[in-house]
């Protein structure tokens, strides 16, 4: 019983570990998105533009986060003239198209509270994106079917608010492993155009296996943790067949310094997949398993990604 209890703590201090922010994002004019629990009404709708949120026809629910309805619009600068120069309206135009891209929504990770992916999702309405959270039920501690069940609603609700036919995903860590169940088993295929994951132990990490190991083969009853270890039978049904199947445009990111997914080259996908090594392109880039969210660089290869555009990280953002 003793064992058991300290198995206990250890899990729960890596839980904690993945829920610490370890760096700060610039705030950006954009509203924030607030979020909690996501498994109640349809989603309430700010307006991004506004510098009063206000609300939509439905109130607020407890279990929706709310997000940015549409850009704010660009500031103009006078200058010599009043005449717009050619990259503003370059910029106008690209605005405009934004208005109308996808609904984006951060699937979190295994004990990632809404909070934890604010940032992320504070740059992508900087960059124009209507933007969800979903939090994983239970903060992704039980069966991930089941949690990719809950986003199955989850995107069906913010199709709706949005008048949306398809949602791009970016899943961090575990979350990329419930939006992969939900495209490949739970007919996310038809609502899903970009699968961005951030992290993802697709194939399993060996950091589950010590901690199942820990845990006399239970991971300490956490039932994600046993699944996600290398060689689970969750991860060989999931992995079973076409990685990737359309017509989902998929991209996995990794990074060297991740310390939660052991080997970090089972972050990758097969099939066809755009799997992007941090370090391959930017050598002297540290980021770690949470940096994911936070990094600049990262960020780069996840805006090109939404805007279909040749994925050239800059080893210099913040």
């Amino acid at each position: 019983m003793l064992l058991r209890k300290a198995v206990l703590v250890l899990a729960l201090t890596v839980a904690a570990v993945l829920a610490a922010p370890v760096a700060a994002v610039p705030a950006t004019a954009a509203s924030a998105a607030t979020a909690a629990p996501p498994d109640l009404a349809a989603p309430t709708r700010v307006a991004g533009s506004a510098n009063t949120a206000t609300t939509g026809t439905t109130p607020p629910a407890a279990g929706m986060p709310t997000a940015s309805d549409s850009p704010a619009a660009p500031t103009r600068v006078a200058g010599a003239d009043d005449a717009a120069t050619s990259g503003e309206a370059a910029t106008d135009a690209s605005l405009r198209a934004l208005a109308g891209a996808n609904p984006v929504i951060v699937v979190g990770g295994l004990s990632g509270i809404a909070a934890v992916y604010e940032p992320l999702a504070a740059r992508l309405r900087a960059d124009g994106y209507r933007v969800w959270i979903y939090q994983l039920p239970n903060l992704g501690l039980g069966d991930i079917t089941a949690s990719a069940a809950g986003l199955r609603g989850y995107v069906g609700q913010v199709r709706s608010a949005t008048g949306a036919a398809k949602v791009d995903l970016v899943a961090h860590s575990e979350g990329g492993l419930v939006s992969r169940y939900y495209i490949k088993s739970l007919g996310g295929g038809d609502a899903v155009e970009r699968y961005v994951s951030l992290g993802t132990p697709q194939y399993g990490t060996y950091v589950a296996n010590i901690v199942a190991f820990l845990g006399l083969g239970s991971c300490a009853g956490v039932v994600a943790c046993q699944q996600m270890t290398i060689g689970s039978s969750f991860l060989t049904a999931l992995n079973a067949g076409d990685d990737t199947p359309d017509p989902v445009r998929w991209t996995t990111v990794r990074t060297w310094q991740d310390e939660l997914v052991r080997p970090v080259d089972n972050a990758v996908l097969a099939d066809g997949a755009t799997n992007v090594l941090i370090q391959s392109r930017c050598p002297l880039r540290v980021v770690g398993h949470l940096g994911l969210v936070l990094d600049g660089t990262t960020y780069t290869v996840i805006r090109q990604v939404l805007r279909d555009t040749a994925i050239k990280p800059n080893c210099l953002a913040l």
